[in-house]
């Protein structure tokens, strides 16, 4: 019986990719607990120095860094974080399609854009895009350090200084839940005011600097952009995990229910085929 043995090879390949995707899933899972981990450990640090660099903004210090300097867009700096590998379902696809969207915007009202790319994933889709890249890094594995970002981040905020780029924005995808990311294209230059409530904007209020406002603005500053980096990257790898999880559950799932049909199919087949062999020993008989 060919078509029972085609079904029987079939059904054993999907029974092999159903083990192999299970096996995704449980390994998604673990690296997901640490990853949250490691994203809420990085969260109120971030929160925090963007706070005070938001009162930092409003402040009326003698030295006015860079970083705060507001100026026509005419070009933007892209810092992309996406995943290095796939099969975590649409994660880098929803991604990009907002950033496309993105770029599409700026391109129509004549603002261009250089980006640094995160992740092959990343890479991939600039060099498919087009684009200029000014740096890229890619297989950060599942707990990067940020000496592994901090080279091309600079290549990008030193253009800011220099006036090269107007904006800098991160693209990455935020967890919201275990079944929730979103993709998000997060302004970090120039430094926005946070809307406040019970804060009176129309105070001028200042801090005390020690040693002097220029060294404390300069460290405090590109420890906001570092730390803005780092938590987005630890928030896309534990995406990432969570969208693996998901998508190998669903293809482990998927294969369960193939299996089931094929072995349907597969009983009907050698159902048919004993009623035919049946049919032929009667009909055999009755001639003799």
């Amino acid at each position: 019986m060919a078509v029972g043995k085609e079904i029987r090879t079939k059904i054993s390949s999907i029974k092999n990719t159903a083990k192999i995707t299970k096996a995704m899933e449980m390994v998604a899972a673990s690296k997901l607990r640490k990853s949250q981990t490691r994203m809420e450990a990085a969260r109120p640090y971030a929160d925090k120095i963007r706070n005070v660099i938001s009162h930092v903004a409003r402040a009326k210090s003698d030295y006015r860094h860079p970083f705060l300097e507001v100026r026509e867009t005419k070009k933007v700096g892209l810092i992309l974080i996406t995943s290095d590998r796939g099969l975590c379902g649409g994660l880098n696809t929803n991604l990009f399609r907002n950033l496309t969207q993105q770029i599409k915007t700026w391109s129509d009202q004549g603002i261009g854009f250089e980006a640094a790319a995160f992740g092959n994933k990343g890479i991939s889709f600039f060099k498919r895009m087009g684009g200029t890249v000014v740096a890229s890094k890619g297989n950060l594995g599942d707990s990067p350090s940020l000496e592994d970002l901090i080279g091309g981040v600079k290549l990008l905020t030193d253009k800011f200084e220099a006036g090269e780029i107007d904006e800098l924005y991160i693209c990455y995808n935020e967890l919201v839940n275990t079944m929730t990311q979103t993709p998000t294209i997060e302004q970090v230059l120039p430094v926005q005011k946070i809307e406040e409530e019970g804060l009176d904007e129309s105070k001028s209020w200042d801090y005390i600097y020690e040693p002097s406002s220029a060294e404390i603005l300069d460290a405090l500053m590109m420890r906001y952009i570092d730390s803005s980096v780092y938590r987005a990257v630890v928030e896309n790898i534990a995406c990432e995990m969570s969208a693996r999880m998901i998508a190998m559950k669903s293809a482990t799932d998927n294969a369960g229910t193939l299996i089931d049909e094929l072995q349907l199919i597969y009983n009907k087949a050698r159902q048919a085929s004993i009623t035919q062999e049946i049919s032929e020993i009667v009909s055999g008989a009755a001639a003799v």
